[in-house]
C-alpha cells in the first residue's frame, strides 16, 4: 500500500508539472555501463583532481536500468534504442517497431506533433541504430538508406551525426540519401561552421569525412578544427532556441563510448565518457536558467564490454597515471602499424614509448616485453591472426599491446560485445523523481510522456 501511495504521489506531481515543462534533454551514452562511469570518475578524481564528481553523478536522481530486449537478455543498440525512444520492447536488430513488426511511435515524433522543436545528435552516423530509432521504422537496422529517408520524412528540426551509413554502398548512395533531405527542405551542412549564417528551419549536419561515415573520431585522436559532440550539441541547442524557443526535445548520443568498449580500449572509453560531460554541461547550463521547466535524463542503451576496475595482473594499488600517457586510440595505433610494413622492433618500441608511454612512464618487465616481441614477430607472417570486434578488426599484436595497457591501468573486460548488465540513470529537473527507482529502459520514455502530458 505504501509503495502504491508513493507511486500515485509521483504521478500526480508529474501531472501537475506537465503544463510547465518545456524542455527535455535525453542523453544516451552508448555502451556506457557502470564500469565505464566508475573508471571515468576515478580518473576525474585522482588524475584531474576534481573536487566534484562527474556532472551527471551530481544530479539528484541516481538510479539504474535494466536493458533486455524482447527476445534476448543481452540487447543490441537497435532494440535498446527503440525501447528508449518509444517505450516498446522489440527484437534485436529492429528499429522503431515492436516485436510483432508493427511500427511504434517515438516520444520525439509525438512531441513534434505537439509543436515541440526536436533535435537528434550523435557522434556516429545519424542513421545508426540509436539515433535512427528516434525517427525510423525498419525491420533491420542495416537498412540505412531507408532509415535515412525516415529521418528526412520526420520533419525534425535538427539532425546531426558523423555522416550517413549509406556511404558504405558508395558515394552515389550517400548523395542520394543527402539529396532526399534537401528535397524535404533541409539545409545539409558538413560542419557546424557552415551554420553560422544559416536561416533554414530544418538542418542536417554531417561532421566527418565520407570515407569514415561511422564516426566523428575519438576524443583521444581529435584533430584540431574538427567538430566534437559538444559542438554538435551546442549547435542543436542554438538552432532549437531559434526555431522553437518555447519548447523542444533533444536526444544526444555519445556513440563512441560503445565503439571504444567493443575494442576493449579502456583509456579511450574513459576519455569518451569525460568528453560526454561537456555536452551534458551545455544542457545543464540551460537548465540553470530554466530550472522549473526543464528535464535532463542521462542513461545508456546497454553495457558494452563488461568493463571493470580491477583485473588479474593489474598493479595494486591502482594509480591510473598511465591514462594520460596514451595519446592514440587502439584503432589509430592499429591502422598506423598496418601502414608500416617494414617497421623494425626498435622503431616499434620507440612508437609505443612516445604514443603509449610504455617503458618511459609505464614499466614493462622483461617477461612482458618478450610477449610483445613474440606477437610483433608473429604478425609479420600471419596477418590473418586478428581480434575481431563489431566495428573493427585488430591485429594480434595490437590486441596484445592494449591488453597490457588495460592491465597496467587496472581495466578488465569480459567481452568485445554487449552484456546484460544494468546501466546507470541520472536525472535532474521536472519529473526527475519518476526515475528514482530500479527502472527498465521502457520506463524512461514513459516518464517523459508523463511530464509532457502525451499518451503512448
Amino acid at each position: 500500500m505504501k509503495k502504491l501511495f508513493l507511486s500515485l504521489l509521483l504521478v500526480l506531481s508529474a501531472i501537475t508539472m506537465s503544463a510547465e515543462i518545456r524542455y527535455v534533454f535525453l542523453f544516451i551514452g552508448d555502451g556506457m555501463g557502470m564500469g565505464h562511469v566508475t573508471a571515468a570518475e576515478l580518473y576525474n578524481r585522482s588524475i584531474l583532481k576534481s573536487e566534484k564528481p562527474l556532472l551527471m553523478m551530481q544530479f539528484p536522481v541516481v538510479s539504474m536500468s535494466t536493458t533486455h530486449s524482447a527476445n534476448n537478455p543481452v540487447t543490441d543498440s537497435a532494440a535498446a534504442g527503440t525501447a528508449l525512444a518509444t517505450g516498446s520492447k522489440t527484437r534485436n536488430g529492429m528499429i522503431g517497431m515492436n516485436a510483432d513488426t508493427i511500427a511504434v511511435t517515438s516520444v520525439a515524433t509525438q512531441l513534434k506533433a505537439m509543436g515541440y522543436g526536436v533535435g537528434v545528435v550523435t557522434s556516429v552516423a545519424y542513421d545508426d541504430a540509436t539515433p535512427g530509432a528516434q525517427f525510423g521504422h525498419r525491420k533491420n537496422r542495416g537498412l540505412y538508406e531507408d532509415i535515412s529517408h525516415d529521418g528526412a520524412d520526420s520533419g525534425f528540426d535538427f539532425i546531426a551525426g558523423s555522416y550517413t551509413y549509406a556511404a558504405r554502398k558508395g558515394a552515389a548512395s550517400a548523395e542520394k540519401a543527402l539529396g532526399y533531405f534537401r528535397n524535404n527542405g533541409y539545409l545539409v551542412a558538413h560542419s557546424v561552421n557552415e551554420l553560422t549564417e544559416a536561416t533554414a528551419d530544418k538542418v542536417l549536419v554531417t561532421a566527418s569525412d565520407p570515407s569514415q561515415p561511422n564516426s566523428i573520431g575519438y576524443t583521444i585522436d581529435s584533430i584540431q578544427g574538427k567538430d566534437r559532440l559538444a559542438d554538435l550539441t551546442r549547435a542543436c541547442l542554438n538552432h532549437l532556441q531559434r526555431v522553437s524557443p518555447n519548447r523542444f526535445y533533444m536526444m544526444v548520443e555519445s556513440g563512441l563510448i560503445d565503439h571504444a568498449a567493443h575494442g576493449n580500449d579502456g583509456t579511450t572509453v574513459v576519455k569518451e565518457v569525460i568528453d560526454f560531460q561537456h555536452s551534458i554541461k551545455i544542457a545543464y547550463d540551460f537548465y540553470l536558467s530554466h530550472p522549473t521547466e526543464t528535464l535532463i535524463i542521462v542513461t545508456a542503451d546497454h553495457d558494452t564490454g563488461g568493463m571493470t576496475i580491477g583485473t588479474n595482473g593489474c598493479p595494486y594499488p591502482l594509480s591510473l597515471k598511465a591514462i594520460d600517457y596514451q595519446l592514440m586510440s587502439k584503432g589509430t595505433f592499429n591502422d598506423y602499424i598496418a601502414s608500416q610494413q617494414d617497421i623494425q622492433w626498435d622503431e616499434m618500441k620507440k612508437l609505443m614509448n612516445e604514443k603509449l608511454g610504455l617503458w618511459s612512464h609505464i614499466p614493462v618487465t622483461a617477461e612482458e616485453e618478450a610477449v610483445l616481441f613474440a606477437a610483433f614477430e608473429k604478425q609479420k607472417g600471419e596477418s590473418s591472426d586478428t581480434q575481431k570486434t563489431l566495428y573493427k578488426d585488430y591485429s594480434n599484436f595490437t590486441a596484445t599491446v592494449f591488453n597490457l595497457m588495460n592491465r597496467k591501468n587496472g581495466y578488465g573486460f569480459t567481452t568485445t560485445s554487449h552484456t546484460g548488465n544494468p546501466v546507470p540513470v541520472y536525472a535532474i529537473g521536472c519529473g526527475a523523481q519518476l526515475l528514482n527507482h530500479l527502472n527498465d529502459n521502457i520506463d524512461i520514455p514513459e516518464a517523459i510522456r508523463t511530464v509532457t502530458g502525451i499518451k503512448k
